[in-house]
């Protein structure tokens, strides 16, 4: 399933904020709708907004035929989109990757046919990605377990396949009889609405739980491993990802259940040392005291709603990318990744 496309000058994408109520796909034809996209969550999870980006430079250099006029234009929208989703590493990584493509386009085409062929490039490479880390991880998938999973890694989250979600998938169609048992993902509910929605989807037998009842399952015997996704990974192994994780990967160390974490390379950031020096986005207040339209907390309370929380590296059991596993993941074995 594809979740962001290009097609006929424009930028196509799932609008997730509407599921899992209706499937609705949303076309933007400019860069600046794509941005509002991202920030909105209509389109959402690290791997889908870098291509999307990556598509909206494409629109952006469309405004001109060329030269210096439509080289300035990519460059201010790359820095507004930059801002959209700070902690994502691969809103970053698309952008610099398309910035480059941009500044060496003269002799090579019109400046948006470069972008695209660039932005198309992206999009591809991310399925290939995800489809060797599914491969990578499922391998190591016993039968019969029972997996907790968090927030959304599936088709959803990236272009194609999914990262965590990938791994899950690919296990249960090699007939491993997996159950997986998704956390709804407070505040805006992406376990719920989206995970619950594919798994439904590709008929992956799956509970769905409070976000709180993990510990008790866990205490339970009730939970084999956990698996999550990463919205960017520090040189030195830490990872950010969904505000709960880091409360996951404790939970999951107390109990002595492994803690896995899929994502591709793109994700990691080699010129961040630690996670305490990635950028933590802070959403809308409003996320938290609201449910959809409807309110659940007092008028004039104060919220705190940051997206992202950091788990250390030394909680993380394995760490699944497309170039294999890194077990007990750490800045030199994770620099080993980059050479194979």
């Amino acid at each position: 399933m594809r979740t962001v496309w290009w097609e006929a000058g424009t930028v196509r994408l799932l609008d997730q904020t509407r599921l899992p109520q209706e499937s609705i796909v949303r076309t933007c034809r400019t860069w600046e709708e794509v941005a509002d996209a991202i920030r909105h969550l209509a389109i959402r999870g690290a791997p889908a907004i870098g291509a999307a980006a990556a598509f909206a430079l494409v629109l952006a250099g469309g405004r001109d035929a060329g030269g210096r006029a439509g080289l300035a234009e990519v460059q201010r929208a790359a820095a507004v989109l930059m801002g959209t989703r700070p902690t994502a590493r691969n809103l970053g990584w698309a952008l610099e990757r398309m910035l480059a493509a941009a500044g060496r386009s003269s002799g090579e085409g019109s400046l948006a046919a470069v972008l695209l062929r660039e932005a198309e490039a992206i999009a591809e490479e991310d399925v290939r990605s995800n489809r060797a880390i599914a491969e990578h991880g499922a391998a190591l998938i016993h039968a019969r377990e029972r997996i907790l999973t968090y927030c959304n890694t599936g088709s959803l989250a990236t272009v194609d396949v999914g990262t965590a979600y990938g791994v899950l998938r690919r296990a249960h169609d090699l007939g491993k009889g997996i159950e997986v048992v998704v956390c709804e993902t407070r505040p805006v509910l992406q376990g719920a609405r989206l995970t619950a929605w594919e798994l439904r989807r590709d008929g992956i037998p799956a509970t769905l739980i409070t976000d709180y009842c993990a510990g008790s399952l866990m205490a339970r015997g009730a939970i084999n491993r956990v698996i999550v996704g990463a919205d960017r990974v520090a040189a030195n192994g830490d990872v950010a990802n969904k505000i709960g994780t880091y409360t996951l990967a404790v939970l999951a160390r107390a109990h002595e259940i492994p803690f896995l974490v899929a994502a591709p390379l793109s994700t990691i950031d080699l010129r961040t040392a630690a996670g305490s020096l990635i950028p933590i986005e802070e959403r809308d207040p409003e996320e938290v005291w609201r449910i959809g339209d409807r309110a659940i907390a007092p008028e004039g309370i104060r919220a705190y709603n940051p997206a992202f929380d950091i788990t250390p590296a030394g909680l993380v059991s394995a760490l699944f990318t497309e170039k294999g596993v890194v077990k007990q993941p750490n800045a030199r074995n994770i620099r080993r990744l980059f050479k194979r």
